[in-house]
């Protein structure tokens, strides 16, 4: 399916000197108005909305300077993911940095859940502590801030997940928190104008209203733009308006970070610092912190980014590095068994699956979740036995909005929270077979409409692309939700040979013609095997033998593609990464 969004493509081509195709793919972003268009294309941290519009923003910082004062103990409460590391570590440097007494403790996976449980607030009350102050999490946690307030404990919140709501005659009301102060763009009474801030973003707008009442220049709070960056990529929050600038501004920054964890993880990771782009932030670097939470404490992902001495920095670097390779390991397994379940046939009426895998390990449900949603586009909860009853993560699509609909059967959860996208639930075991039965029963989509299809930006002859043209479509990075690599077809393209390369022969390589007779580089990242299968079926086996052989065949595709630039021996050419093919 083309996504046709009609404007003045002429106009805008030559207003912001780009071509008319690049005008095309920010339409098809939805974005109209030129002052929309400027920002997309060089927006600035000028261009970010006030901190002083969220709710609490200001009330928050107030008793955190007078806490600060009074030498009161904070204890910072985060989360064990890439967001909540980074959330701690923006509020623990900050605080520490202005004189408070402030220690953070980051929930372990499976012995705390998610987020602040009475627990936590028992440590805190037994350790002296004053204040709780809470980022990535807290929005839910209504008995045990109740709790922790009867406690004689003041606590202040900066979160970014869903309101936790309750149905009336009058529709959802919002349950309100005892907390002193709530920040969290999503409360209804909160004017802060961009909704779809990550934990570490809220957490550093608060720090930068912070540092002004204490006479710091709001550039000491963009140092800390990195860690606000790639919170933002590795939460898969949206990537535009206020989000683009932060990534886009954190990516200059890390590209030269003084941090000496970061620059540790980012050697153990084999990267150039210069080279770092949003995809390394989300495929490589996220998954390094994102794994001690999963198999060890996230504590020492916090430690990384905390400690000035180069030695230890190296010795955690490649210990993330370590633990993520196992966990990639034990994803591919999970992942293999979720398939084989669902080749059973069982699932195939479900428009949200419900997989239960109660021998995976309950860390990996969500990659394992998100996996499966890649692979057959409907939700996906994936449930595992844990020490108490089963827990288990979800991952969404566009169409379904994944915690309104587990907000209309909370009965069956002994906890839960998250967000369109995304969610975290506990329940017991009998009750499975319940939530996967209501939550199909309250999805108001069928599996067929579930399905989102192939979109793509432009319809565009191969022969249309130049070198220039592509690395106009820089303007366009970073990439990611909402702001995806704009994607091209053309059809009546000829195979004049093809071939696997790669340590791991998992790259396919092919020399076509254009319509035209355009030679045209291809290369191809997906499934091989089903290639060269679908090529026989349709084709014939020694058409696709012709083809490997490389002599004259008469296969001729369409391809879905995205181009991009190959550098050689100092000479730049044109390479298409082929994305879907018919």
């Amino acid at each position: 399916m083309v996504t046709a969004k009609r404007a003045d493509f002429k106009r805008i081509g030559e207003k912001f000197q780009i071509d008319q195709v690049t005008a095309r793919i920010i339409r098809n972003r939805d974005l109209t108005e030129d002052e929309e268009i400027r920002c997309f294309l060089s927006g600035t941290l000028e261009d970010l909305p006030d901190p002083h519009l969220m709710k609490d923003a200001d009330l928050l910082t107030d008793i955190l300077i007078e806490k600060i004062r009074q030498k009161a103990r904070i204890r910072i409460i985060g989360d064990y993911d890439v967001d909540g590391v980074m959330s701690s570590y923006i509020l623990q440097h900050v605080l520490t940095g202005v004189g408070a007494d402030a220690d953070v403790v980051i929930p372990h996976r499976i012995r705390d859940g998610y987020g602040l449980n009475i627990s936590l607030v028992e440590d805190a009350k037994k350790d002296g502590i004053d204040t709780i102050l809470t980022c990535d999490n807290g929005i839910a946690a209504l008995d045990e801030i109740a709790y922790a307030v009867s406690q004689g404990m003041t606590v202040l919140v900066t979160d970014h997940h869903a309101i936790p709501f309750e149905e009336t005659e009058n529709g959802h009301r919002e349950k309100k928190s005892a907390a002193s102060a709530v920040v969290n763009p999503h409360q209804s009474a909160c004017a802060y104008p961009y909704k779809e801030l990550c934990g570490a973003a809220v957490a550093w707008n608060v720090v930068r209203i912070l540092y002004e009442k204490l006479g710091y220049p709001d550039e000491k709070a963009q140092e800390l733009l990195e860690f606000v960056a790639i919170a933002t990529v590795c939460d898969v929050m949206s990537l535009t308006a206020a989000n683009r600038i932060l990534v886009k501004e954190g990516l200059k920054r890390i590209h030269h970070t003084k941090n000496v964890g970061m620059r540790a993880l980012i050697f153990a990771c084999g990267i150039e610092p210069e080279q770092i782009e949003a995809y390394h932030f989300g495929y490589i670097l996220g998954p390094c912190v994102n794994a001690t939470g999963r198999l060890d404490t996230a504590k020492r992902a916090l430690r990384l980014f905390m400690t000035e001495d180069e030695k230890e920095a190296a010795e955690i670097a490649f210990e993330l590095v370590s633990l993520n390779d196992e966990r990639k390991e034990m994803t591919r397994k999970g992942v293999e068994e979720a398939r084989e379940l669902m080749q059973t046939g069982v699932y195939d009426q479900d428009p949200v699956l419900v997989i239960y895998l109660p021998d995976v390990h309950e860390s990996i449900a969500g990659l394992i979740a998100g996996r499966i949603r890649e692979m057959y586009e409907r939700p996906v909860f994936v449930l595992t036995k844990g020490e108490e009853g089963v827990k288990g993560s979800g991952r969404s699509t566009e169409k379904y909005s994944m915690y309104e609909r587990m907000c209309e059967c909370s009965e069956l959860f002994t906890k839960f929270g998250g967000h369109p996208m995304a969610a975290g639930l506990s329940l017991p075991e009998e009750n499975v077979d319940r939530f996967r039965e209501k939550i199909n029963a309250l999805c108001p989509l069928t599996p067929d409409e579930m399905q989102s299809g192939i979109r793509i930006d432009v319809p565009m002859p191969v022969d249309y692309v130049s070198v220039p043209l592509v690395q106009q479509f820089s303007l366009l990075e970073p990439f990611g939700k909402d702001n995806p690599k704009p994607v091209f077809a053309d059809r009546n393209l000829r195979i004049r040979r093809m071939w696997v390369i790669g340590k791991n022969r998992n790259v396919l390589r092919l020399s076509m013609l254009s319509e035209n007779g355009l030679p045209v580089s291809v290369i191809y990242f997906g499934d091989i095997p089903e290639f060269r299968r679908y090529i026989a079926e349709t084709f014939g086996e020694r058409e696709l033998e012709l083809a490997e052989q490389g002599k004259k065949n008469a296969i001729v595709l369409s391809m879905v593609y995205f181009p991009k630039i190959d550098t050689y021996g100092g000479t730049e050419s044109l390479q298409f990464e082929m994305k879907f093919y018919r």
